[in-house]
């Protein structure tokens, strides 16, 4: 049995270098992943000739209880970075003085998370995160997950530290979206934050499932690992060992072969299967770089040029209205479809009509189209001089395109609403809503799935979900015996959900998750909350005197009543009970700003509102802590000239694990 191990572990290392690596893969999926699933097996039976760093550690393992500080041998810095011609032009001179011969390799810029991956005589023993550039995380577990990764390499290489950065394909992030989508999950805004958030799940085999990728673009240290004091050669030894390297390395001298070579890589943006934010130049020679050395921020030796967003212009065809939740009139631009940044791009959301008029848009227009973040289409701006005669204004209906009832304009807002509380385009998304995440959480009810049964007349409202039975199912696209099986277990599940959740799943306006939890525990229980009176609601911190309306009128509806009976007819809880872990953030109140990475904005306010603490959207003099994430802005700087401690996810997960 050991001997077979040591072999399928052999094999399968080498068939996974092939198909991850060198791109050449040798076996189909299929035999890969029996061969994959006959040595998990076997290493159960015989966990005591497992060999070290198992193929079968990439599928993920135990859920990490936090990640350890990991103090880097060798500083991760950043890179400073140039928008012009002519910065790169200063950085090149500026080589030159010191060394006129000098040449440089220029290459992708990945837009991802950058990690550094240790090796011990040919062993992978540690990956972190980046951190500050001095202490990062210890991420090994969620990195072994990684097949780019090699876990072993030559053993006769004493230690080899590497960095380089991990990012999700576009296909990936796309799929990624599509199922958080079905899931009613919040989307990542992008493919970076994707990667991000998902490198440093706690549960590895969360990891696992996210299709990460990596190149490797550095050499941080080495010991015997000769690679003749150049970077190009370096990365060319390094792919001979088995690492996915950063492609479209290329050698130059001359400034303007840089930059005709940075106009090209560019240009390819669009064609590429992953994001690149900007192209690098770094100087080749590893003993120029020392000599050049570094501010104390960014290496003297490396520039990095930042691409601006794709824009491209194209004509706006017509103007149509969706309806939301709330009744809310969103008006959508229909683009003559124009390709940017990978994608075709048919649409762009115009907000509202106080958008549309200090924009000047009209039916017809030429506009300039962006993706925010590479991923959301808008329009940036009217092209006048193309303005046709024949171009119409654009008003907001008067009634409302799915019912046909009269819309009403917010007294003190831009949005035109949809009143009308049989609304089939409001209903839809009602649904929609109470079935989502922070709501009701009935897990594989995803929208698509909600339109259809409405469509067949299955559900005309969220309590018609309680009467489905499996043989309403059965014959339905994307509903086989197992996921019909989890989704009644789902929906019978719901039934237990607290009643914050049930609060905030019946969609009354302004009462968000924050909201519906600050009624619960007030009230109790439902009957108690559509007894309360203005005036008792009025009284409450947090609530005020226009949501106290919107809960007055709610429930004051028959239909919302009936639907309440409904829901208590099928059986689900209609108390409150405290959920609190512990108390450690009493009198306590957070801002959240910047990009977590750990956690969703979502996740990380529900563990400080399990411990008794608040979330607060502005800082104030009255908040105790900060926690910043990457690309934090005005907060973080409002909070330094307040004097009110900034905290990182390292300082807030310490603080959690004291409790």
């Amino acid at each position: 049995m050991e001997e077979k191990i040591k072999e399928l572990t052999e094999k399968l290392r080498y068939y996974s270098k092939k198909y991850y690596v060198d791109d050449a893969p040798e076996i189909s999926d299929y035999e890969y992943d029996m061969m994959l699933r006959e040595l998990s097996e076997l290493e159960r039976q015989y966990p005591q000739f497992k060999q070290q760093n198992s193929p079968t550690e990439r599928i993920g393992g135990e859920a990490l209880k936090e990640f350890a500080p990991v103090t880097h041998a060798v500083k991760m810095e950043s890179l400073q970075d140039a928008f012009s011609e002519e910065e790169l032009r200063a950085f090149d001179k500026k080589i030159k003085t010191v060394f006129p011969d000098v040449k440089y390799v220029v290459e992708y810029k990945i837009d991802g998370l950058s990690v550094e991956l240790e090796y011990r005589n040919g062993i992978f023993i540690r990956g972190a995160t980046r951190g500050d550039g001095i202490t990062g995380e210890d991420i090994t577990a969620n990195l072994k997950t990684i097949k780019e990764i090699p876990l072993m390499i030559d053993p006769s290489i004493p230690y080899l530290l590497v960095r380089g950065e991990v990012y999700m394909p576009k296909r990936a992030f796309a799929e990624l979206n599509k199922k958080r989508e079905d899931e009613n999950l919040p989307l990542f805004a992008n493919p970076r934050n994707a990667a991000a958030g998902s490198l440093r799940q706690l549960d590895s085999k969360i990891t696992a499932s996210r299709n990460l990728k990596i190149f490797i673009f550095n050499i941080q240290t080495s010991e015997g690992f000769d690679y003749e004091n150049s970077h190009k050669k370096g990365l060319d030894r390094l792919k001979a060992l088995g690492f996915k390297v950063s492609p479209e390395t290329r050698i130059f001298s001359d400034i303007d072969d840089i930059i005709s070579e940075i106009t090209r890589l560019g240009n390819s943006r669009s064609e590429l299967p992953f994001d690149i934010d900007g192209a690098v130049i770094k100087v080749d020679d590893i003993e120029q770089r020392k000599v050049l050395g570094s501010t104390t921020k960014v290496p003297k030796w490396a520039i990095a040029f930042k691409y601006p967003p794709e824009q491209k212009e194209t004509q706006i065809t017509d103007i149509i209205v969706n309806v939301g939740r709330t009744g809310v009139l969103t008006p959508l631009a229909i683009l003559t479809p124009v390709r940017i940044a990978g994608s075709t791009v048919g649409k762009a959301s115009l907000h509202n009509i106080d958008f549309i008029k200090q924009k000047d848009i009209r039916i017809g227009d030429f506009v300039t189209v962006q993706k925010a973040g590479d991923i959301i289409p808008e329009i940036v701006k009217v092209n006048l001089e193309k303005r046709q005669q024949d171009s119409r204004e654009f008003t907001m209906p008067e009634r409302c395109p799915a019912c046909g009832e009269k819309t009403y304009k917010d007294e003190d807002g831009p949005f035109v609403r949809c009143v009308n509380n049989v609304c089939p385009a409001q209903t839809i998304r009602n649904i929609i809503h109470f079935v989502s995440k922070d709501a009701m959480d009935i897990e594989g009810l995803g929208s698509s799935q909600i339109i259809r049964l409405s469509e067949l007349g299955i559900i005309k409202s969220s309590a018609d979900l309680y009467k489905i039975k499996a043989e309403n199912l059965q014959n339905l696209e994307r509903f086989g015996e197992k996921s019909i099986f989890n989704l009644l277990n789902a929906i019978n599940d719901s039934k237990k959900r607290n009643l914050n959740r049930l609060i905030y799943a019946l969609g009354i306006r302004e009462v968000g998750s924050k909201a519906a939890k600050i009624l619960a525990e007030k009230y109790k229980n439902m009957d108690n909350l559509i007894a309360a009176t203005f005036d008792s609601l009025v009284e409450i911190p947090d609530i005020g005197p226009v949501t106290s309306e919107y809960i007055i009128d709610f429930f004051s509806g028959e239909k919302n009543l009936k639907l309440i009976e409904e829901f208590k007819y099928y059986g689900l809880n209609m108390t409150y009970k405290n959920e609190n872990v512990g108390d450690i953030f009493s009198g306590m109140t957070f801002v959240l700003t910047g990009t977590l990475s750990k956690y969703t904005r979502d996740e990380a306010k529900e563990i400080i509102e399990k411990r008794n603490g608040k979330v607060s959207e502005s800082v104030s003099k009255k908040t105790t802590y900060v926690l910043a994430g990457e690309k934090s802005g005005s907060k973080e700087i409002k909070a330094r000239e307040l004097g009110i401690k900034i905290i990182s996810e390292n300082d807030f997960d310490k603080m959690i694990a004291n409790s």
